[in-house]
């Protein structure tokens, strides 16, 4: 019985721990850069990369107004496309299988009390994102960008990324499992 629950225990403290870290990189991200500075430069040995605030942002440039819930969803597949045709991510920032379909928490926390949003409700900066990220993007909203939140949510919910890290938790149940950046691209990958 002890050790069940030391196990729960150290299961519920990484879960906060790497919610943590996410928000420490989110906050790091935004203190030490201004709008595209946080892209250093290659010389400066780092690997330029958006976030996804500056996906978001791009996103509601180009469709307006739209629900958190198409908006999450809409970051999700633009990730999950990079991943897939790319292999490489267009932002850092993880999504977790909430009951109500992929999230990204730290988006979430941008918009968090709000049904839907506008190009104003986000920090983001799109002039940031790659031609090629943007070309990735528009396709996604080619695709997707028409299709009502509740049918992404349905169909992210059909789909291996969004069950596999969900297991057998009911749709209805809370969870905060990742859906990993490799789960994406290889399901994506093999379409």
């Amino acid at each position: 019985m002890k050790n069940n629950k030391t196990k729960n225990k150290n299961t519920n403290n990484n879960k906060i721990l790497k919610k943590f870290i996410a928000n420490i990189k989110h906050m790091c991200y935004y203190i030490t850069t201004e709008k595209c500075k946080k892209h250093f430069s290659v010389d400066e040995g780092v690997i330029k990369m958006a976030s996804v605030f500056d996906v978001a942002k791009y996103i509601l440039e180009k469709k307006g107004r739209m629900s958190t819930w198409k908006l999450q969803k809409l970051c999700y597949y633009s990730q999950a496309w990079a991943l897939a045709w790319t292999e490489k991510p267009i932002f850092n920032e993880d999504f977790e299988a909430w009951s109500n379909g992929p999230v990204c928490p730290i988006l979430f926390q941008e918009h968090k009390g709000k049904f839907s949003v506008s190009k104003d409700d986000i920090s983001g900066d799109s002039s940031c994102l790659t031609e090629d990220e943007k070309d990735t993007i528009n396709i996604v909203l080619k695709d997707y960008g028409n299709m009502e939140p509740y049918d992404l949510r349905e169909l992210s919910h059909s789909e291996a990324p969004w069950k596999d890290a969900r297991g057998d938790l009911p749709e209805s149940v809370r969870s905060d499992e990742v859906i990993t950046k490799e789960a994406m691209g290889e399901y994506y990958g093999s379409l």
